[in-house]
């Protein structure tokens, strides 16, 4: 049975926001917040027919907010107009997933109860939810500022039945959509429009799903990595937990205790007659480098989870403790600038994972770096090319991830006649970040392959953790006797890393929960 989360615009954490958005529990609205919505909204009302000009409620937009607008017919003809002017995003859409975290964002907002839109608003939002219903939203044409506005008109889109949507991850139009569901298309009132469309929900929903990933990458990596350690026959002194209380970084301690625990009972290296006398930097030096994207990570988390419980749009609206007065303030809550700046800095974080990685890979398959094993881990060396344009792929990837890692945040353009003179950018900050952590899957999905052949290869017992997850892993691909389509054998293999299954065996087995990050 589906757990049931209340939003009331104030306590959504991340883990709320992955499970809702992936449609594995429902929500209910608080009633509290409902009745705030409608006071506030009983005093915007009172102001609308005072006909006093306040921005957001019955002027223009942007560079037209100096224009009244005076009657309730066009009020409402302004919000119509600005959804639809306004949803001209561009480019493949945001996952289903991504839509429905932005969707759940955007009504905990309004929860909050200083956007002044009605409670029927976040009641529609909240029916869509709960039907697994998601709005079609475009990835690109946002600059971050006045938030991200062509995305969050394609939302505002779906509340008034037009363009496509998705029931159940299917795309359908919007209108097919509200039928099915019994919804009727709803008509904006004065600031509602605004109020759905202001604020950075787009490129934080992205940054909800780039924590849960990038955790679940982190942990993957340190444990693949301990396999390429045991496979290059490396030493385990680095992991020493000694070094790093000198050091004290949390992120490189925990990352050193988890290698050390995957590599307890490893007889490799002694049986091993080389004359290396230290590792090279991508065994030796692991902590150090992971260690700094847990951190980076944390880092980021702490800033999304502000941002998921705040109140982004503009104007604000403030009521008075007796409720017959309104302050109606104008100020800059939708710049994206915090998110654009820390998804910028998880994309460098996440990108040197992928850098290290490709090393690994390298060290596995050049046999003058990999301790006996045989050229690109081939069984008839010549015969078969083995792995060799597996690292190839793996260096196009982190290729990529270097351009993709150029920050977003540093650039702004102009926009709206100048009023908008410095934007954030932090929606292409969010589009970067989502290829390079699909990229990152692909070059960890790499280097478990490649850690796998090799622990073949070797005679002696690997580390008891290292064992299991090579049994894991062999129970959906062989070892490769000879030449195949091993890109078959890399989907499966970044299949079973996204599902995070290899984590949960580990931890089950061997007790090793205290490492894994708590996934939802």
């Amino acid at each position: 049975m589906q757990q049931t989360i209340m939003v009331d615009g104030r306590s959504l954490s991340i883990q709320d926001v992955i499970s809702i958005a992936q449609n594995q529990r429902t929500i209910t609205i608080s009633q509290s917040a409902l009745d705030d919505l409608s006071s506030t909204r009983l005093a915007i009302n009172k102001i609308l027919d005072s006909k006093i000009p306040k921005y957001g409620l019955n002027t223009g937009f942007g560079a037209l907010a100096e224009t009244p607008i005076t009657s309730k017919r066009d009020m409402q003809s302004l919000q119509k107009h600005l959804i639809q002017s306004h949803a001209v995003g561009v480019g493949h859409p945001l996952a289903v997933e991504q839509a429905r975290a932005m969707m759940l964002l955007r009504l905990n907002t309004l929860l909050a109860g200083h956007s002044g839109s009605r409670p029927v608003v976040a009641e529609s939002l909240a029916k869509l939810l709960n039907a697994g219903a998601a709005p079609y939203i475009p990835s690109r044409g946002s600059v971050g500022a006045s938030g991200d506005l062509a995305p969050l008109a394609h939302l505002a889109l779906l509340l008034q039945g037009q363009g496509p949507a998705y029931l159940d991850g299917k795309q359908i139009s919007a209108k097919s959509l509200l039928n099915k569901l019994d919804l009727p298309s709803l008509k904006l009132e004065a600031k509602e429009g605004l109020s759905l469309i202001n604020g950075t929900q787009a490129m934080t929903s992205v940054g909800c799903f780039a924590i849960f990933h990038g955790f679940r990458q982190f942990y993957l990596a340190n444990v693949i990595a301990s396999a390429s350690v045991d496979a290059l026959a490396g030493s385990q002194v680095p992991f020493d937990p000694r070094i790093h209380q000198l050091r004290p970084h949390p992120g490189q301690i925990e990352c050193a205790e988890i290698m050390q625990l995957m590599l307890e009972g490893s007889l490799i290296r002694s049986g091993q007659s080389h004359n290396r006398v230290q590792d090279a930097y991508s065994l030796r030096c692991i902590p150090q480098v992971h260690g700094a994207v847990k951190d980076a990570l944390n880092h980021v988390q702490k800033t999304v989870e502000i941002e998921i419980n705040s109140v982004t749009d503009n104007p604000l609206v403030f009521r008075s403790t007796n409720d017959h007065h309104l302050d109606i303030l104008s100020g800059g809550n939708f710049h994206g600038q915090y998110l654009a700046m820390t998804l910028d800095y998880l994309a460098i974080a996440l990108s040197t994972l992928g850098n290290i990685a490709e090393r690994r890979i390298e060290q596995m398959l050049n046999p003058s770096l990999s301790a006996g094993l045989p050229p690109f881990l081939a069984v008839q060396p010549g015969l078969n090319s083995g792995y060799m344009i597996l690292q190839v792929v793996a260096a196009s990837l982190v290729n990529e991830n270097k351009v993709l890692s150029h920050p977003a945040s540093t650039d702004s353009i102009p926009t709206s006649a100048n009023r908008e003179d410095f934007v954030s950018m932090g929606m292409t900050s969010a589009n970067k970040l989502n290829q390079i952590i699909e990229n990152v899957y692909q070059i960890l999905g790499i280097e478990l392959l490649c850690a796998c052949q090799a622990l073949d290869f070797r005679e002696k017992a690997p580390g008891k953790l290292v064992s299991k997850m090579h049994q894991q892993t062999r129970q959906h691909i062989s070892f490769a006797k000879h030449d195949r389509a091993f890109r078959k054998d890399l989907t499966k293999a970044v299949s079973l890393l996204k599902s995070g299954n290899l984590l949960r065996d580990l931890s089950a087995v061997y007790s090793i929960e205290a490492f894994i990050e708590r996934e939802t």
